[in-house]
């Protein structure tokens, strides 16, 4: 207890840094390491964060909320229903005791810039350099090849794909390719910025071998190389919110230059109609919100993995998806189709560059999987859901098969080793036998190209539909590597939230400490639901949280949504309003969640500046919180807080089963889901009349794959680059409208009647036959593709469902078959919604 970072600091002394040596081999504090949290604001015991070569403008923001004022009325989903302190350590969701893992390399060679002769050398290169290098930097002339080893395969003869490629960074001629803590790095614009990490990172960037993964963040997370170990590695993370995905109040000032826009969809339409041409506001925004400075800082920040938000028209977007009632007109998603994917491209280059893994979110699905602003329309949920529910999904899993083929690349699977599917789909409006359908649909999709079992694709993540993590405890067992998502927010509960922050901290003796009940309150809510999903689902991921208690902030809830918070949220929307007190109660909070939770990316890294030039919503910056102290320096100070606050909760050992990792047994879905589960489309559908599920409009499988383009590169390069597509056998078409059939608009269809004609319609389900697995005995080759049967006429009627990408649904032999089961289906039983 005395090495918590509660301990008191003695009268009139300057608090005690911390650094990499104070922490053992599994990165808990050492016995007697005076490690203190709340230190005085700039002194927290790192360099301040260098300012960004990009200044807080117009086009940088926070988080959206998950409340939908503009569709139909629908309960605020969150994961903690009860008022604030109403929880018990019984209802907690995680962990806070044992040790943190890290990895330290062990008997690492003295660099050789710390040896005589590179002294020598160092006069000679001033000379012909003009001391354009500065201390430390490493010469790197062996490169790492691990990851950019064989070439891709080739594929799909993708059309339509990104938009060209290009984000890889240009070649350059400066003999330094690595540097770790005081180097200068010379970004692609040739401005410059000091690297800060005391932690022991370092960046590594090679002209000719781009794909090199030997960077590491700090030096208790392997190398992107090396291998990550689930259980005993752990995720400190950030996302990128507001850059590929624009929230209003992560980016306001952009939005406050459109008063009538409140997402993307009515931004989009509101910049053209401006008279503004619509790429090169939003190129402008993809350029400057994040820059190579932030993702270094991140590095630098003892944080070792980005959550990227990315929307489904980094891969197209269409011209017509239906028409809506009383009109001919077709309705065109005005997106700005496929030109963020080379900012997408160059944002991966950077991770690379400092060590950082990559969760691939793909943050928004056709038709909207929540109604949400941050799903690119705020109203109606029509993603498996109403009589379009089921052509946007086969969208949805075209667009799915696409990032899937992109991230399996050998130049691309250890650097993007999980990929988020569906971000926050309203369960409670689609339901969760029919999300189940569509889950194990993309399973057996993903797999179908990249194999069974470890090191075979990404890990595929869900989202817990905002109905807790522990309902998903029995979920498709058997599963190759699927990993469940929960996004713990107090600031959208709908309570009032007033209890003050800069009270005395609850459960701890120290003096001077700050908080309240709320560092308690996260350890009750969070800890221990967190533990037992690592016990019984596997593995157990936070992909967002913040520092915000409450929904106050500039548009936190939407644009002009009055907070649910009982008091003034000024003091909250104000940095520079708070007193020590105040941010020393953030700083705790902050610790305890962290602790709590465990495995966790915040929300979000940066908060644009309003129109007055100010970051309204500052308890969602992650960078700013760095800057005013209410965020660790060092995230490993967190671990212990909810046990020194008195939380004593059920603990996780760091061992998953087998083949919740990819080990044996994955694949392998038990009968009980894939007779349940197995049919897709499910035979009933919200908003759809009993038995009319075969009428309802769907899409036709006969063009060809959407391929994203790789990066292109000025300088020589000496691996291969990839070409977008990992399975040569994946030929299968992707959807379109069927010919000559009017759709109704597929963003707006909830209520449309069901169609009285036959255009267009599904098929009855008989023909379609549920799923099964069997087991991962070494890495499976993927199957040979087939293509979903189609109507050979418009208006005609399919006579069978199947997926509209390969699946492992589809009859094989040798290591790692998957079989087609001929049984006849169980029908699903009808949804039941748990909140």
């Amino acid at each position: 207890m005395s090495n918590h970072q509660y301990a008191e600091v003695p009268s009139g002394s300057r608090p005690v840094t911390t650094t990499d040596s104070d922490f053992d081999a599994y990165g808990t504090p050492t016995a007697g390491t005076p490690i203190v949290a709340p230190m005085p604001l700039g002194h927290d015991g790192m360099p301040a964060p260098v300012p960004s070569a990009f200044s807080l403008s117009s086009t940088t923001t926070p988080r959206d909320s998950t409340y939908n004022p503009y569709g139909e009325p629908m309960g605020t989903p969150n994961n903690n229903s009860a008022p604030l302190l109403q929880h018990s350590p019984a209802d907690a969701m995680y962990g806070s005791g044992g040790k943190e893992a890290t990895y330290l390399s062990a008997g690492r060679k003295r660099p050789f810039y710390k040896r005589p002769w590179f002294y020598l050398l160092l006069v000679v290169a001033v000379v012909v350099i003009a001391l354009a290098v500065a201390l430390p930097v490493t010469l790197i002339h062996k490169h790492d090849g691990s990851s950019a080893s064989g070439g891709s395969s080739s594929g799909g003869g993708g059309s339509g794909g990104g938009g060209g490629g290009g984000g890889g960074g240009k070649g350059s001629t400066a003999l330094a390719t690595s540097g770790g803590n005081g180097s200068t790095i010379t970004t692609d614009d040739g401005s410059t910025f000091v690297y800060n990490n005391p932690y022991g990172g370092f960046w590594v960037s090679d002209p000719s071998n781009p794909f090199n993964n030997s960077a590491r963040p700090n030096s208790w997370t392997p190398p992107i190389s090396g291998a990550w170990t689930w259980g005993q590695d752990h995720i400190f993370g950030v996302n990128l919110g507001g850059l590929f995905v624009l929230e209003p109040f992560i980016v306001p000032s952009l939005f406050q230059s459109y008063p009538s826009a409140v997402d993307e969809w009515t931004l989009s339409e509101a910049i053209v109609a401006a008279g503004q041409n619509l790429t090169q506001v939003l190129e402008d925004h993809y350029s400057t919100f994040i820059q190579e400075e932030d993702i270094a800082q991140i590095a630098g920040a003892g944080l070792n993995w980005i959550r990227l938000p990315i929307p489904f028209w980094a891969i197209e977007a269409w011209q017509d998806v239906g028409v809506d009632p009383g009109s001919t007109t077709p309705v065109a998603e005005p997106f700005l189709a496929k030109v963020c994917w080379q900012y997408i491209l160059r944002v991966l280059a950077w991770c690379r560059k400092y060590g950082l893994r990559v969760n691939l979110d793909l943050h928004t699905i056709p038709g909207s999987q929540n109604g949400y602003n941050h799903s690119g329309r705020l109203g109606q949920v029509n993603f498996m859901a109403g009589i379009m529910g089921y052509a946007n999904a086969q969208r949805a899993l075209d667009y799915i098969r696409t990032i899937t083929e992109f991230v399996s690349q050998p130049e691309y699977i250890d650097l993007i080793p999980v990929f988020s599917i569906v971000n926050e789909a309203l369960v409670s409006t689609i339901g969760i036998d029919q999300i189940t359908s569509f889950y194990l649909q993309a399973h057996d999709m993903i797999r179908g190209i990249t194999g069974l079992g470890e090191g075979n694709g990404p890990f595929i993540v869900i989202h817990d539909g905002f109905l807790g993590i522990n309902t998903w405890s029995d979920f498709l067992q058997g599963s190759d590597r699927i990993m469940i998502d929960t996004h713990p927010y107090f600031a959208f509960d709908g309570q009032p939230n007033n209890a003050p922050i800069d009270q005395p901290l609850q459960g701890s003796s120290v003096q001077g400490q700050f908080g309240g009940p709320w560092p308690m309150q996260a350890c009750n809510a969070w800890a221990a639901s967190m533990n037992q999903s690592r016990e019984n689902f596997g593995v157990t991921i936070a992909g967002e949280f913040s520092n915000g208690i409450n929904d106050c902030g500039l548009w936190v809830r939407g644009v002009n949504i009055t907070p649910s918070y009982a008091g003034n949220c000024t003091e909250f929307s104000n940095a520079d309003l708070w007193t020590d007190e105040i941010k020393n109660g953030f700083l705790n909070f902050q610790l305890a969640s962290m602790d709590a939770l465990r495995d966790w990316f915040f929300w979000t890294w940066k908060i644009g500046n309003d129109s007055t030039g100010s970051v309204q919503s500052p308890l969602w910056s992650y960078q700013l919180g760095l800057q005013g102290g209410w965020i660790p320096p060092d995230p490993r100070v967190a671990l212990g807080t909810c046990q020194a606050l008195g939380v004593d909760t059920p603990q996780f050992n760091g061992s998953f089963q087998p083949w919740q990792t990819g080990g044996p047994g994955a694949g392998t879905i038990v009968p009980s889901s894939t007779s349940q589960f197995g049919l897709f489309p499910p035979t009933s559908i919200a908003g759809v009349p009993a038995g009319q599920v075969n009428l309802i409009p769907t899409y036709t499988s006969s063009r060809g794959p959407l391929t994203l383009p790789p990066p292109t590169f000025t300088a020589t390069v000496t691996v291969s680059t990839g070409d977008g597509w990992f399975d040569t056998a994946d030929t299968a078409q992707y959807v379109t409208a069927v010919a000559n059939c009017e759709y109704p608009d597929a963003w707006s269809a909830q209520n449309s009647p069901v169609p009285a004609t036959a255009c267009g319609a599904m098929s009855a389900l008989g023909g379609a036959a549920p799923v099964t697995t069997t087991p991962v005995a070494t890495p499976a080759v993927p199957p040979a593709a087939t293509t979903a049967p189609q109507p050979t006429a418009p208006g005609a009627v399919l006579t069978s469902i199947s997926s509209t990408a390969p699946a492992v649904s589809r009859t094989t032999s040798g290591a790692g078959a998957v079989t087609t089961s001929t049984s006849v289906p169980v029908v699903p039983p009808a949804a039941t919604v748990r909140r």
